[in-house]
């Protein structure tokens, strides 16, 4: 049962409710629970804390199931369960190799050996696995903390590692009893000083005029976004709110704001307000559906209008949403439960960067925005990020908001601002620190104005990528073994 409350301790530090400090302690008390314990009895340990903190993180799947997918209330339930079951996994397999590979009782080497294991298994989870699903990863719940000026040097991956390190420390500690954690306490002070020291460096400047934008949000209901009937009116209503504001050197709308295909709307809509905008010196930013109808592939796009006319396809698709991996199964049972999902094409990795505002950015869709070691290959060209996002599929959830801090992890990491246009929420602008500028209402139509720069330069982060910091703690976990075997 503590293993379980754990888990949901390590919920509660993420977004919406940004209690961060119970991150630290989650960790160190699983870590704790692990220190003396037998490779299976780790791996129980750690199944229960995954099933706590996944059965209270993502319990929104059974909305955007269930609610916009169609699928029966049981049938919703049962693969709300099974994803909850399954990832899961993860934590039970580092509590595990943790112990399996440092030996029980061996406290040194378990406080190197479990954040080493914890960090290349998130990654795994968060970048490989069914092409990616780095929710809950231990990094984001420190964008408030002292570790948070870690970030633009480590990136998610490894903040992450020093965060669980320093859990994990404490943990091995405390097990000599209270007065054996001096050493423990005196590290996370000093990393605590050293991140707040961090904080104050500007690792990028601004390199141009200040550019006015406008992000606009429709919020239009998912199941009633696709209604033939209600085209005209969401084609109508987008239009209004973009001709009031002209005076914007940028106006974005969100992810599919177009519920058409580009060759349904191009001649009739799209170029007479793309003539319009260019007459007013605005370049306007949009998502819709594409199809190319000889090749028959469907493509999540971006477009620009105006100055700079050209497209963006999406390219890290999102699992059982735009594609179905683990075929045949997979499409098996969804078909069973009614569940009808997108089979797009991804757009490719040598895409030409958009520009708007007289200035290229970096362009993500939908949950693109979570893998930062993607979003850094447009540096240093990118100037600021655009997201555009429909996080209308999990209604009124915590998940708009765990999104939403994924998102201030890029601007964070790059030293960019970040543009981030919703259909329902969270519609917001983030400053190059990863701090929220401004932000609209949830579920209410409205257009939500600001300023931005671009910025040139680049953070370490930028430069060095996941990849060297993953091959660092692979190198690391080799050398602990190594000492455990010579010995």
């Amino acid at each position: 049962m503590l293993s379980v409350l754990s888990g949901i301790l390590l919920t509660l530090s993420f977004a919406p409710f940004n209690y961060s400090f119970l991150s630290f302690i989650s960790l160190t008390t699983l870590f704790l629970a692990w220190q003396y314990s037998s490779p299976s009895r780790a791996l129980l340990r750690g199944y229960l804390y995954g099933l706590g903190l996944f059965g209270s993180g993502i319990p929104w799947i059974y909305i955007s199931v269930h609610d916009y997918g169609g699928a029966p209330h049981i049938g919703a339930i049962l693969l709300t369960l099974l994803a909850i079951c399954f990832w899961a996994i993860f934590p039970a397999l580092t509590g595990y190799l943790s112990i399996k590979l440092a030996k029980t009782g061996h406290k040194n080497k378990i406080a190197w050996t479990i954040p080493l294991v914890w960090i290349l298994i998130e990654y795994f989870r968060g970048y490989w696995l069914l092409n990616g699903f780095p929710w809950l990863q231990i990094a984001y719940t420190q964008m408030d903390t002292p570790l948070q000026g870690f970030i633009p040097i480590l990136g998610v991956y490894g903040t992450g590692f020093l965060l669980s390190f320093l859990a994990s420390l404490l943990a091995s500690e405390l097990m000599g009893g209270l007065k054996k954690v001096r050493l423990s306490v005196i590290v996370i002070l000093v990393t605590c000083a050293l991140g707040i020291g961090l904080q104050r460096i500007d690792w990028t400047q601004p390199i141009g005029n200040e550019i006015k934008v406008a992000l606009i949000q429709g919020n239009i209901s998912q199941d009633k976004k696709w209604l033939p009937q209600n085209k005209i009116n969401t084609l109508v209503s987008y239009k209004e709110m973009t001709e009031q504001n002209w005076d914007s050197d940028v106006i974005v709308w969100p992810e599919t704001a177009v519920p058409a295909y580009l060759s349904q709307v191009e001649k009739n809509f799209l170029t007479p307000l793309s003539i319009e905008a260019k007459a007013h010196k605005t370049d306007i930013i949009l998502g819709l559906p594409i199809l190319n109808y000889e090749k028959k592939q469907y493509f999540n796009a971006v477009v620009t209008l105006g100055r700079n006319e050209a497209r963006y396809y999406k390219n890290h698709l999102l699992p059982f949403g735009e594609y179905l991996p683990l075929q045949p199964l997979s499409g098996f049972i969804l078909q069973s439960l009614g569940i009808q999902l997108g089979n797009f094409t991804p757009g490719g990795d040598q895409q030409k960067l958009l520009e708007a505002g007289g200035y290229p950015f970096s362009t993500s869709i939908c949950y693109e925005d979570a893998f930062g070691g993607e979003i850094i290959n447009t540096l240093p060209e990118a100037t600021y990020l655009v997201n555009v996002t429909n996080d209308a599929w999990f209604g009124d959830s915590i998940e708009p908001h765990q999104h939403m801090q994924i998102a201030q992890m890029r601007a964070l990491e790059t030293g960019r601002y970040l543009l981030r246009a919703t259909n329902t929420g969270v519609t917001a602008i983030v400053s190059p620190k990863g701090k929220i500028i401004k932000q609209a209402p949830l579920f209410k139509k409205t257009v939500l104005k600001g300023s931005i720069y671009p910025m040139g330069g680049m953070t370490p982060y930028a430069r060095l990528g996941d990849n060297v910091i993953i091959i660092l703690l692979m190198i690391g976990l080799v050398f602990v073994l190594s000492i455990r075997l010579r010995k």
